[in-house]
């Protein structure tokens, strides 16, 4: 007896299943990122900005998945990274960029459901660090040098000096 057709979880149904979150973490678990940059920036009185983001990428393909990530958790935006190389699609990058957002929808939902590969690492670095901009630590010398510290461990980044 053929029980496929029965079968609710089968590849037929892929596409008809409402996004869950356990879904949502292992997508991010393999085409995510939590990452925060340090830029240049002159009209900051440090002359340097903390910029932290969370970011899944995606082939213009797969866009739609992008766009449900983003109705997921009602924040963030859809950024095209148009291609003119030997690639066949452009990249589609979703991103969320507000520090309010990062605190208060993107930390909770991965500290509930935390991801299971090296990225689990980069979100516990990633959430010290948006506790520390939460705490204005980003805004003094000592803070900042702090925060570089952990920005070097991150992503199997070398260190900054």
């Amino acid at each position: 007896m053929d029980n496929r057709s029965n079968n609710s979880f089968g590849a037929d149904n892929q596409q008809e299943r409402p996004i869950s979150a356990e879904w949502i973490c292992g997508f991010v678990d393999g085409e995510g990122c939590f990452s925060v940059s340090s830029i240049r920036n002159k009209t900051t009185k440090s002359g340097v900005q903390i910029f932290p983001e969370f970011v899944v990428t995606q082939g213009a393909k797969s866009l739609h998945t992008l766009k449900e990530i983003q109705q997921f958790f009602g924040c963030g935006n859809i950024f095209v990274n148009r291609r003119s190389d030997n690639h066949r699609e452009h990249i589609y990058r979703y991103c969320v960029r507000s520090l309010s957002d990062l605190d208060s929808i993107i930390i909770p939902f991965f500290a509930k459901y935390s991801p299971r590969t090296a990225k689990k690492n980069d979100f516990l670095i990633f959430r010290g660090i948006i506790g520390k901009m939460r705490s204005k630590d980003h805004l003094t010398e000592k803070g900042r040098k702090a925060i570089f510290r952990m920005i070097g461990s991150m992503n199997r980044k070398k260190m900054r000096q």
